[in-house]
């Protein structure tokens, strides 16, 4: 298994050197995204005969941060200090599963590379990354504290009305550490574990 070191934007050759198992630590801009972002860019944007004029602004900007950039399922936990700047204080994934209906379409809409979150995605989302070119980062879970030392600076938020853990934060990260689990060759190690397990149970079951 090889290290590498990505900064944002990624190419899809760069992608497709990455296998299953591959640690990579991401430098870049990137931006969080959880049920409501997900939501909301599949309603406004993804499913929509026309963007919606008061939407125009953070669409475009949307389209600068994601082609070839990445989102991270993240509900961070956010300071702010006395200039009105804001900091994360903890920045651990979420579950992504949950935009298992979404992501697929959000990643061939905007040209994505990378989707960061835990516990892995599923078929949908694993097709999307073998077209597209693009791959699921595993970042750790219960170290949300750790990981906000890799989040350098919140450059902007949108849809602070979605609320904190669910605004979009776009943040520039150094060296933020992460593992492919599943990559854009067809291979993914949470649909190998769940088969594993499925044996199993059935083994104990009988």
């Amino acid at each position: 298994m090889a290290v590498y070191k990505l900064t944002v934007p990624i190419s899809e050759e760069q992608i497709r050197a990455l296998k299953v198992g591959d640690q990579v630590l991401l430098s870049g801009v990137i931006t969080t995204g959880r049920d409501a972002a997900h939501k909301y860019m599949i309603e406004n944007f993804i499913h929509s005969d026309a963007v919606p004029p008061e939407e125009e602004a953070l669409y475009h900007r949307l389209q600068e941060i994601l082609h070839e950039g990445v989102i991270y399922h993240c509900g961070p936990v956010v300071g702010q200090r006395e200039d009105g700047s804001y900091y994360f204080v903890a920045a651990g994934p979420t579950t992504s599963i949950r935009e298992e209906p979404y992501e697929g379409e959000v990643i061939g809409h905007f040209g994505m590379r990378a989707v960061i979150g835990k516990g892995g995605m599923g078929p949908k989302t694993l097709a999307a990354l073998q077209k597209n070119g693009a791959v699921y980062l595993h970042a750790v879970g219960g170290a949300a504290t750790l990981i906000a030392q890799s989040v350098k600076e919140v450059v902007e938020v949108h849809k602070m009305e979605f609320g904190v853990p669910e605004a979009f934060w776009v943040i520039r990260v150094e060296d933020f550490p992460t593992v492919v689990t599943m990559d854009s060759h067809g291979n993914s190690i949470h649909e190998k574990i769940e088969e594993a397990s499925k044996v199993q149970l059935e083994k104990l079951l009988a």
